[in-house]
């Protein structure tokens, strides 16, 4: 049974009860009745609207098949082209690695580090090419703890 029709029963009953609506408990239970109502008009709004965004992602997806079908053999898979000479650095991030966040001095872009590319004390800026370096000598336990006592 749909909310709707839940509903209409549920006021089937209220009215068939005969319950005096000036009351105290009546006056309660004629303003539940009206959230109620307001409810599932909301809810059915909101369940039309997923239907209807259901449909649309199913139909992309169908499309989006369709092109890859034409675009793609079945064992092909797509390979990007670099040109760039990044072969000398590994990107790879595993779940387990902590990441950290830097900006390039040169293009001032935020970039994503995991624990790795830190560790191999160098790598180029994805976005600008850049070679940015990590030297960690000359900090101390001290200067961690007093930048997060800044924050």
């Amino acid at each position: 049974m749909k909310l709707s029709e839940q509903m209409s029963y549920f006021k089937g009953l209220v009215d068939g009860m005969e319950i005096d609506l000036t009351t105290k408990e009546g006056k309660i239970l004629s303003q539940l009745m009206e959230v109620l109502q307001a409810s599932v008009l909301y809810i059915d709004d909101l369940q039309n609207q997923v239907d209807e965004l259901t449909e649309l992602c199913e139909d992309l997806d169908s499309d989006l098949g369709a092109v890859e079908e034409l675009l793609l053999d079945e064992d092909e898979e797509i390979e990007f082209d670099d040109d760039d000479d990044d072969d000398d650095y590994d990107y790879d991030i595993d779940d387990d690695e902590e990441l950290y966040e830097t900006v390039c001095p040169t293009c001032e872009n935020t970039i994503v580090l995991a624990d790795s590319v830190l560790d191999e004390g160098s790598m180029k800026c994805p976005c600008c090419g850049e070679l940015l370096e990590f030297d960690f000598d000359d900090i101390s336990i001290d200067d961690f703890e007093d930048s997060e006592d800044a924050e």
